[in-house]
C-alpha cells in the first residue's frame, strides 16, 4: 500500500525521514535511503518521509515559496525510492510554536509512533528552530528511539541544497541542476487549449498547466524530452520547450508550450512529464511571424541534433 497521508491518517508504527525535501535533491536522498523499505531493521515498521505544507518559510515570512517539487511530484519520487508513505503535517503558527520536546512528544511520538528517524545534521526543529540534532537524539532517547544522523552532501561547488537547485534553474544552467538533483530537472503539468498559434505556424505545442506553486526555470527555450504516462512506448520523445510571455505576439501571461519533434496524435487533457534537457536560448521579440517560424524551425534543428545534451 502506499499513500499521501496526514499524521492522522498515516499507517503506523514508523520509521521516518523528517525534513521539507523539496526537489528530493542528492543530499535529500542520503537521509531518506536509512529508512527505505524499513523491513531491514527487523521491525513491522512503516517507512514514511515526513514534511510539511505550506512550506514553513511560507506561513513564517508571509511570502509565497515556490517549490521543486510539489506534493504530488514528490510523492512519486518517493514511491521510486521505496518509501512506503509521505505524511504531509499541515505547518501553522500552533505548529511554529511548539517547543523541542512537544513536537516529538506530540507529533512523532503520539500521532506517527515513530521508533527511529533520520535527518540530516543540519536539521533544526521546533520553535524559532531552537531544536538541533543533539537535542533530537536526547529527546528521543526518552521513548527509546533510533536517531540516525547523515552528514551533509557536497559537490565540487559546495553543499548540495535547494537553493543551489533554484539558482541554477535561474541561469539556465542544467547541467548542474542535473549534479545536484541525480536527474533532469522536470515539469509535469495537464495540457490544455491555447491561442494555438504554432499550429498556423506549422509547429502545434501542447499548452502545460504546471501547479501554481512550482518552481519555473529562466524563461527561454529549452529542448527537452516528453514522457506520457498513457504512452505504450517507453521511450521518450524529444520536444522544444518555450517558458515566457511570448513577447512577440504581445503575450502578458507566461505560458509553457512543447513542440513535440517527430510526433503527432491529440493530447488534450493528458498529463506530460516534460525533462529539461537543454537551455537553447533566451526569450526574444521577433520583427514578424516569418521571423520566429525561422528561428523555432532552428532551434527543432538544434535539438535533434543533440547539441547540449547530457554529459
Amino acid at each position: 500500500m502506499w499513500s499521501i497521508a496526514s499524521p492522522i491518517t498515516a499507517l503506523k508504527p514508523t520509521a521516518i525521514a523528517l525534513g521539507n525535501f523539496d526537489g528530493v535533491h542528492r543530499g535529500h536522498q542520503q537521509v531518506i535511503q536509512p529508512i527505505a523499505g524499513s523491513g531491514h531493521f527487523g521491525r513491522d515498521l512503516y517507512s514514511s518521509v515526513i514534511t510539511f505544507f505550506p512550506h514553513p518559510q511560507e506561513v513564517l515570512t508571509g511570502e509565497k515559496k515556490l517549490l521543486l517539487t510539489p506534493p504530488e511530484e514528490k510523492a512519486a519520487y518517493l514511491h521510486q525510492m521505496g518509501v512506503d508513505q509521505l505524511v504531509i503535517v499541515p505547518f501553522n503558527q500552533q505548529l511554529a510554536h511548539l517547543g523541542p520536546q512537544e513536537f516529538v512528544s506530540q507529533i512523532l511520538v503520539e500521532s506517527l509512533q515513530a521508533k527511529i528517524i533520520s535527518v540530516g545534521e543540519d536539521f533544526r526543529f521546533g520553535y524559532q528552530r531552537r531544536g538541533s540534532v543533539e537535542d533530537l537524539t536526547a529527546i528521543a532517547a526518552q521513548w527509546g528511539i533510533k536517531v540516525i544522523i547523515t552528514p551533509l552532501q557536497n559537490c565540487q561547488e559546495g553543499r548540495i541544497s535547494s537553493s543551489q537547485i533554484r539558482l541554477a534553474l535561474t541561469d539556465g544552467d542544467l547541467l548542474q541542476v542535473k549534479r545536484l538533483l541525480g536527474r533532469p530537472y522536470q515539469l509535469q503539468g495537464k495540457v490544455i487549449k491555447g491561442q494555438q498559434l504554432g499550429r498556423t505556424l506549422g509547429f502545434p505545442t501542447a499548452n502545460l498547466n504546471v501547479p501554481p506553486q512550482k518552481f519555473l526555470p529562466r524563461f527561454g527555450v529549452y529542448s527537452v524530452r516528453v514522457y506520457n504516462p498513457l504512452w505504450t512506448e517507453t521511450q521518450p520523445v524529444m520536444g522544444v520547450m518555450n517558458l515566457g510571455n511570448r513577447p512577440t505576439v504581445d503575450g502578458v501571461q507566461p505560458t509553457l508550450e512543447v513542440h513535440l519533434l517527430n510526433w503527432s496524435g491529440d493530447l488534450y487533457d493528458q498529463t506530460l512529464h516534460v525533462e529539461l534537457e537543454s537551455f537553447l536560448r533566451p526569450e526574444q521579440k521577433f520583427a514578424s511571424l516569418d521571423a520566429l517560424k525561422a528561428q523555432i524551425a532552428a532551434d527543432c534543428e538544434t535539438a535533434l541534433s543533440g547539441v547540449g545534451s547530457w554529459q
